[in-house]
C-alpha cells in the first residue's frame, strides 16, 4: 500500500515505514504529524484518485530530524562589465518516517 501526498509544494510517493525528506515542517522532533493532502492511495490493484484530494485520506508520520541541505552556489556574471556576484543558499528540511496510511 502506498500513497502520493503533497507537502511543501512538492509531491511524494510514500509507503508505511518509509523515511522521507520534505520541506521544513513546524513540529518538534519526535512529534507526530498528519498530512491530509493525499492525492492518491493505491492498495494492490485498488487505486483511489482524489479530485484534487482523496476524501478522508490521511497519512501520519513521525518527525525524525531537522536540518539544512548542502549549499547551492549562485554566480551572476556579466562579461566585459567588471561585474560578478556570488551568493549561496541552504534549504531547510525535515526528515519524517511514515507510520500509517488511511483512506
Amino acid at each position: 500500500m502506498y500513497a502520493v501526498v503533497s507537502t511543501g509544494g512538492k509531491q511524494y510517493r510514500v509507503a508505511e515505514g518509509d523515511l522521507c525528506r520534505v520541506e521544513k515542517l513546524d513540529a518538534e522532533e519526535g512529534a507526530s504529524v498528519e498530512i491530509d493532502k493525499v492525492l492518491m492511495i493505491a492498495d494492490g490493484d485498488k487505486i483511489n484518485i482524489g479530485t484534487p484530494f482523496v476524501a478522508g485520506g490521511k497519512v501520519t508520520a513521525t518527525v525524525k530530524a531537522h536540518g539544512r541541505a548542502k549549499k547551492i552556489e549562485i554566480m551572476k556574471f556579466r562579461r566585459r562589465k567588471h561585474h560578478q556576484k556570488k551568493t549561496g543558499h541552504r534549504q531547510h528540511y525535515t526528515d519524517i518516517e511514515i507510520t500509517g496510511i488511511k483512506g
